[in-house]
């Protein structure tokens, strides 16, 4: 089985509650996707499949470019560390000139790829760690992705460095590893999520606009 087939057949197209205008397709119970990808990963060597869902921090991204399109429209968009691509979509669908999304994961590539087609927009793909790239974007958004010790520190500093040339957003929903030194808050958006993917119903989402270092 392809990539493809592998994504069509372990997902279902499903709509996050805030951002029902976009399809995607998601897992819609963890444990079965998880075990496959699993048994795929001792095979390929695909990380596990944080692609297969919609988190807080990208669907209140994706919410806040939908509800004010002027954001993104006309410019040269970077949706980083992407997972499905649900805020590229939103952007593409906002009017951005350009939107491009990146993963690290292959898979994930795959269906950010497959998340546009479903959507009827265009999202280039960047497949791997663009950390260290010089800014060629006007926009960079990023949802949730201060999980991480070890991934907070290798990728604030550079996103630091685009903040000279580009507005910087993170989607944070409260993660250990977010910093606030440096950054100015936007917005606070509430997110319904469950409890297989949160330990609450919903997750209060704080927009922040990185501070050039």
């Amino acid at each position: 089985m392809d990539r493809t087939a592998f994504i069509e057949a372990s997902t279902a197209i499903s709509r996050h509650a805030l951002v029902p205008e976009i399809a995607l397709r998601l897992a819609t119970e963890i444990t079965p996707i998880w075990h496959a990808t699993e048994a795929w990963l001792h095979e390929t060597g695909t990380e596990p499949p944080f692609w297969a869902f919609a988190w807080p921090g990208s669907a209140a991204m994706a919410r806040r470019i939908l509800d004010d399109p002027a954001l993104v429209a006309g410019r040269r968009v970077l949706d980083f560390a992407a997972g499905g691509g649900l805020t590229a979509i939103a952007c593409a669908m906002a009017g951005a000139d350009r939107v491009e999304a990146c993963e690290i994961d292959p898979l994930a590539c795959v269906a950010i790829a497959c998340n546009a087609r479903l959507n009827g927009v265009a999202v280039d793909v960047l497949d791997g760690d663009i950390v260290g790239s010089a800014c060629r974007w006007d926009v960079i958004l990023c949802g949730d992705i201060c999980y991480e010790a070890p991934m907070t520190a290798h990728i604030l500093p550079w996103l630091r460095a685009m903040a000279e040339g580009a507005e910087v957003w993170i989607a944070d929903p409260g993660r250990a590893y977010m910093p606030r030194k440096g950054m100015v808050e936007i917005a606070r958006i509430g997110v319904p999520t469950t409890m297989e993917l949160e330990d609450r119903l919903e997750r209060v989402v704080t927009l922040w606009r990185v501070k050039a270092a």
